[in-house]
């Protein structure tokens, strides 16, 4: 038999059945109107399944069969019946969250076990709790070291109280003109990549081999750091050296500098203290020359770290006898770590800043020379600190610089504790708080061409003396990975110097400074007196209020203090030496 259709009225009017007086017959002759349920809902209730055709029909034996017939059919709209209600509760309960952890354990035996006793939530639920509580803590302690730290403090980017006290590294005079304000922004931008390798020139002086054994040195089989008391450490700036001048005079180059004057420059963007570089245009060339007492001859310490050191002259952690420490540290660290009475490695002319009666600390000399372009070539005088040999036979040149721990509550991490054990995280504290440092020493080596550089670690051997240190450890680093580890950019450097050096190619002969601002991140040039910092030069004095007190005066007392304690302590102790006038004299240079 088939299945009859019945029949659709067709509703001309709308959608839905037509307005009657009486239904047509549908499923075999059913009134469709008399065979639905009708309930009334709001439009707030959920709405539920349209119609169940799973539910199971009613008991046969209850009724008829025409009864029994019209439940099933009836069934199938039904949904107020109890049973209904009943299913899905049944439903609802046989439902549960699988999980196979643990209930947490409670110290039963404690002796506040009985009054601690309460209703716990479900372990979900506690989990939540706990990872909220635990976040809350978290940023809670956060805000307190944030707070704690920039109530007295500031970053180096937002050093507030810093700038309203941080003075120039030069005193700037009235009748200065200044001609450009260049903010760090650009340069960070720059790029220029050098076409050539560099050419040497000329190599003078000589070198000792480095020590191998150093490298096998660890905390806790330190060396003490001696004093070379006797060795002269020359800082000859540009203008001032013979050789410069020769080539000079010879028209081997346009512009010329040191290699230590170059990577200030390189590494600007990383600075934080205020510096100064002496531009002088004669002709066609260009003279990059530093200030007799100038900062570059100092190392910093701590200059980009989070806190600031203090500014009392007195204490033996502020920024003025730390950088005399560092120095003096350097100098040593430099000349211990060579092989005692070893054969030399000579070059083509001894050192020329030597003289004949005193002993010269043994450094390499290179004159190298970049070209830029077609008309502008660079020859800087680059430094190599000792020989070598790699794996292969072959002869190397290395640097020697040595990272000074002076507190360890200052600088946050402990070199004697960490560094057997955490060296990396010795070494990112180092690349935090002493950016601008280590990327001058990077800079350095890439520029005398040096195939290693060695970085010892230098500490204090109590936090109150600053008189006595001991050598930690000594690392060795490719300059080239050394400088990507670090994310210096050498064609950033190099674009730096080209932008300056085309700068200063615009303006008249004359004398002009490069200052970077202590407040703010952007380097100042300036045109003054041709006679400026020379010494029948009498600057017009500032207001008293605005004096500063020059660096080199504030290095002398330093070093003066620490002669004294030096010496006094020599004469107590039968350790080796004190430090002697013209050591102190070279670390105050």
């Amino acid at each position: 038999m088939g299945f009859d259709v019945g029949v659709v009225p067709f509703n001309p009017d709308g959608w839905g059945p037509p307005d009657l007086p009486g239904a047509a017959p549908l499923l075999g002759g059913a009134v469709a109107t008399a065979s639905i349920p009708f309930a009334p809902f709001s439009r707030s209730d959920k709405l539920g399944r349209i119609a169940d055709w799973t539910r199971n029909p009613g008991h046969p034996g209850a009724h008829g069969h025409h009864g029994a017939a019209a439940a099933s059919r009836d069934s199938v709209f039904d949904f107020s019946s109890a049973d209904d209600s009943l299913a899905a509760a049944a439903e609802d309960s046989s439902f549960s969250l699988v999980d196979a952890k643990p209930p947490p354990k409670h110290p039963r035996f404690g002796p506040k076990w009985r009054f601690n006793q309460r209703p716990q939530l479900p372990q979900r639920r506690d989990e939540e709790v706990e990872a909220k509580r635990r976040e809350a803590e978290k940023e809670r302690a956060r805000r307190e070291r944030h707070y704690q730290n920039h109530r007295s403090h500031h970053h180096q980017g937002f050093r507030g109280n810093q700038q309203n006290t941080a003075k120039p590294s030069v005193d700037i005079q009235p009748d200065w003109t200044i001609l450009e304000q260049i903010p760090f922004a650009n340069f960070t931008k720059l790029s220029f990549a050098v076409a050539d390798q560099p050419e040497d020139l000329l190599v003078c002086g000589a070198v000792d081999s480095y020590d191998r054994a150093y490298d096998r040195v660890n905390p806790k089989a330190a060396r003490r750091l001696e004093r070379f008391k006797n060795r002269q450490f020359f800082k000859i700036t540009t203008t001032d050296d013979p050789i410069i001048r020769r080539l000079a005079e010879e028209d081997k180059a346009t512009v010329f500098a040191t290699d230590a004057i170059l990577a200030a420059l390189m590494c600007t963007p990383r600075s934080i203290l205020s510096w100064d570089i002496v531009v002088q245009r004669v002709g066609n060339k260009l003279f990059f020359d530093k200030r007799e007492g100038s900062q570059l001859d100092l190392l910093t310490v701590n200059e980009t770290a989070q806190e600031q050191l203090p500014e009392n002259k007195d204490d033996i952690n502020s920024a003025p006898a730390l950088a005399v420490e560092a120095t003096y540290i350097n100098q040593n660290f430099s000349q211990q770590v060579l092989v005692r009475d070893g054969e030399k490695v000579t070059f083509d002319e001894p050192n020329p800043f030597a003289s004949e009666n005193e002993e010269a600390a043994p450094v390499c000399y290179r004159y190298r020379r970049w070209k830029l372009d077609d008309d502008i070539s660079i020859i800087a005088r680059c430094e190599v600190h000792a020989a070598g040999v790699d794996p292969s036979g072959a002869r190397q040149f290395l640097t020697l610089n040595a990272l000074n721990e002076f507190d360890p509550k200052i600088t946050g991490v402990d070199w004697k504790q960490k560094l057997e054990s955490q060296r990396g995280a010795v070494l990112a504290t180092e690349l935090k708080n002493n950016a601008n440092k280590l990327a001058r020493w990077t800079a350095q080596a890439l520029l005398s061409g040096a195939d290693m550089m060695k970085l010892g670690y230098v500490s204090r051997v109590h936090p109150r003396d600053h008189f006595n240190h001991s050598i930690l450890t000594v690392m060795g680093y490719k300059p080239r990975d050394f400088a990507t580890q670090i994310n210096l950019n050498t064609a950033n450097m190099w674009g730096i110097v080209k932008s300056i050096v085309d700068i200063c190619m615009k303006f008249e002969e004359g004398k002009y400074v490069l200052v970077k601002d202590p407040a703010k991140p952007q380097m100042r040039i300036y045109q003054v007196p041709n006679d400026a910092f020379e010494n029948d030069y009498v600057e017009e004095p500032l207001p008293e209020e605005e004096q500063i007190r020059p660096a080199t005066d504030d290095v002398d007392a330093t070093a003066q203090e620490m002669d004294a304690a030096a010496e006094a302590e020599a004469n107590k102790a039968t350790t080796q030496g004190g430090e002697g006038e013209k050591s102190a004299d070279a670390a105050a240079a």
